[in-house]
């Protein structure tokens, strides 16, 4: 199976939800359950790269899925030298609320492709509408060292995870023209 060239909005009658399996069990859930309940509520947005051919379903498989939606921070929980700089009320900020591979694309790069996807969507968001950084939620340690590799500092310890985050300046530096 191969992907398609573009990330495009979960759809319940192209995507097959079912199939998917990225060997986390809290992701693959998330997909099937979740994320079209959370799009509709207008809490985040799902973009899936599908594959390239249809299944016996008529259907596209995911390849691999992040999810987005707003939040905020509170600025005592940045180091202290980026705190200094910010206001004392909440700072907004993107969730990547998910990120996640189909196993049969583990360890082809598919993981970096889509991480520099959803920072391209968000830094053309930031265009319209203003955050501070990306944060993330680790599920593991795979996963933080995941998002080290790719400059994403730790922030906070919050509900047993750990809490990352890279300041939208740096994102500004990957994209702009």
């Amino acid at each position: 199976m191969s992907w398609a060239k573009e990330f495009v909005e979960l759809n319940k009658s192209k995507h097959d939800r079912s199939s998917f399996d990225c060997g986390e069990d809290e992701l693959n859930t998330f997909i099937k359950t979740h994320a079209l309940k959370h799009m509709r509520a207008g809490i985040s947005r799902t973009l899936v790269l599908p594959s390239a051919t249809l299944l016996l379903n008529q259907k596209l498989a995911i390849c691999a899925f992040y999810s987005v939606a707003p939040s905020s921070i509170s600025r005592e929980t940045l180091p202290a030298k980026q705190a200094k700089k910010l206001p004392r009320y909440p700072v907004p900020v993107f969730l990547l609320a998910q990120l996640a591979v189909h196993k049969e694309f583990h360890s082809c790069g598919l993981g970096k492709i889509s991480l520099i996807k959803a920072l391209k969507y968000l830094w053309e968001v930031n265009h319209h509408m203003r955050a501070y950084a990306v944060i993330v939620d680790c599920l593991s340690g795979s996963a933080q060292k995941f998002y080290t590799k790719f400059g994403f500092e730790i922030l906070c310890v919050q509900n047993g995870r750990t809490r990352m985050f890279l300041p939208m300046k740096t994102v500004e530096m990957l994209f702009k023209e």
